[in-house]
């Protein structure tokens, strides 16, 4: 039974108090709800770095180039042989959690926390034989540091992320200090410990989105770079490194740094411990930029009720105002992605492979591939598709993903779907099915199916083992 987190931190800088609640995650327990979920996340990641390592890319690129690094080996991977050191097995595995971008989405900061947490907190359990559940605690905690520091930068008045606005990748740069967190707690770091990994992280954290808009590999391995800076962070700060303690307020902190000194303090410290912003993480159902979500399933609906992508004369999108620089810009690259990366952050291709793909829990993997990408039929339907604001989807951002999907046929017909929500977000969570039926498909790219059922049932007991290196034998 875990004891309350409710110790007054007012006295305290804003990393002085993310430290403290860190540690008492550690040492007095988590609640039993955040627990269980802590389980998911990391099933989760698990499967999308099997489903990375199967499709090798980027993810092949960044094992090569630490090979060639050397060192102890302290930290294992997944889907290969290799032992390496933990910053690097954290820089291997959160580029392969982050490199189909299957990864879950904390709203409304629009972050993916767990890809560079859990690979982190993971490296550094390994070497040091951490139990079950002192993972669990550095996983929760990393999470929900991350989360927080995205919503400090949320703005009601322009209804997005100020990191998103000025074309920054919250994901890596609020990753690397929740990673920071996560690690430096299994390195058994106190509160001062804890705030000097945090606060040395903040000087490693960074990424731009650019590549969402125009390609590139680069975003694949943001998660990665995140996981194994918060590591390198942790362990500086073991060995005696300290960072400021207002580095996160401060006249030149992060909050000036990245965001032009805009920060939601409530939003980052209110309720910390209490309320957990770390189970309004959602699952991804489909591999792709989560923007494109309700538009798949606007189309997928469409199909269900008996549309002929033959039939089609034109489609219109409408979908949140600020989601339009990512998914529908420039348009001449999104109806003819250059990559099947790319594909991914497509809304007209996306809503033409929903149309006329379909795998897994609807969209899956190998509607994304080089085969699919030079598809005439998908490549003309995507033509077909024109993205517009719809006001009612950019009222509901960023608190759930909405789209509206308008297809006129051939003979004059308009048909409409719209979805407030996407499936796995707010109003449509995923199953506790859905997600085992996403990791039995992700993992079973890289596993045969004892090797599915086997990391089934260890991640199942985690927060019970004794020594976290059962997940790696």
């Amino acid at each position: 039974m875990s004891e309350a987190i409710t110790t007054d931190r007012s006295s305290l800088t804003a990393v002085q108090q993310f430290a403290h609640f860190a540690v008492e995650c550690r040492d007095k327990g988590l609640p039993e709800p955040v627990a269980e979920d802590v389980t998911g996340r990391v099933l989760d990641v698990v499967g999308n770095c099997l489903a990375g390592r199967a499709e090798g890319g980027p993810a092949e690129a960044v094992l090569e180039t630490v090979r060639g690094w050397g060192g102890t080996p302290q930290s294992s991977l997944f889907g290969a042989p290799d032992r390496l050191p933990s910053p690097q097995a954290a820089l291997v595995n959160g580029t392969l959690a982050h490199t189909l971008d299957f990864d879950d989405t904390h709203l409304p900061s629009v972050l993916h926390p767990s890809a560079s947490v859990v690979p982190a907190a993971l490296a550094v359990a390994e070497e040091v034989s951490a139990s079950g559940e002192q993972l669990a605690a550095a996983v929760a905690a990393g999470i929900e540091i991350c989360n927080r520091l995205g919503m400090a930068s949320y703005r009601p008045d322009i209804r997005n992320s100020v990191f998103f606005e000025k074309g920054q990748h919250a994901t890596s740069i609020c990753g690397t200090l929740g990673a920071a967190a996560a690690a430096a707690l299994l390195y058994g770091l106190d509160d001062g410990g804890v705030a000097d990994a945090m606060g040395v992280a903040a000087s490693m954290g960074s990424g731009l989105l650019e590549a969402n808009r125009t390609g590139g590999t680069v975003k694949r391995i943001h998660c990665g770079w995140a996981a194994h800076a918060g590591v390198a962070a942790a362990a500086l700060a073991r060995a005696g490194i300290t960072g400021p303690p207002t580095v996160l307020e401060g006249r030149f902190g992060f909050f000036q740094a990245w965001l032009d000194g805009t920060c939601d303090t409530q939003a980052m410290l209110g309720g910390l411990g209490q309320r957990w912003e770390t189970l309004r993480t959602v699952y991804k159902p489909y591999p792709s930029n989560h923007f494109t979500h309700p538009a798949i399933d606007c189309a997928l609906a469409l199909r269900r009720e008996g549309l002929d992508p033959a039939d089609v004369a034109s489609i219109e999108l409408g979908m949140p105002a600020p989601t339009l620089r990512t998914v529908a810009e420039p348009r001449e690259q999104k109806i003819r992605p250059q990559t099947a990366y790319h594909a991914k952050f497509s809304g007209p291709f996306t809503v033409a492979t929903a149309l006329l793909g379909g795998g897994g829990l609807g969209v899956y993997l190998d509607d994304f591939t080089e085969e699919t990408l030079s598809d005439p039929q998908r490549l003309a339907l995507a033509a077909k598709v024109v993205c517009t604001v719809d006001e009612r989807a950019s009222e509901i951002f960023p608190h759930a993903f909405a789209a509206v999907v308008r297809v006129r046929t051939k003979g004059g017909s308009v048909l409409e779907q719209r979805v407030d929500s996407s499936l796995g977000g707010p109003g449509q969570p995923l199953s506790r099915e859905q997600l085992l039926t996403k990791f039995r498909l992700n993992a079973a790219r890289s596993l045969p199916e004892s090797g599915v059922a086997r990391l089934l049932e260890v991640t199942g007991r985690l927060a019970q083992a004794p020594d976290v290196r059962a997940l790696f034998l």
